[in-house]
């Protein structure tokens, strides 16, 4: 890949690449979040990358609000 720095845009060939390599990696358990930070890149930008590709994105994790359990 050329130059891949932070906002630099990202076309053709390298694009196909990263979104590739992107693909993979998030289909094998890591978060988009994770995924932004370690390419350097913005959280949307990983988003739309995967969308791209019709990549089949996973909810929301985290705590939900829902009602308390009766004991």
């Amino acid at each position: 890949m050329s130059d891949l720095r932070k906002g630099a845009r990202i076309t053709g060939p390298d694009r196909t690449k990263l979104a590739s390599d992107v693909k993979k990696q998030y289909e094998r358990g890591r978060s988009i979040r994770e995924l932004a930070d370690s390419h350097g890149r913005s959280y949307g930008f990983i988003h739309r990358l995967l969308r791209e590709n019709e990549v089949s994105l996973r909810s929301r994790g985290g705590a939900t609000r829902g009602k308390k359990k009766q004991l």
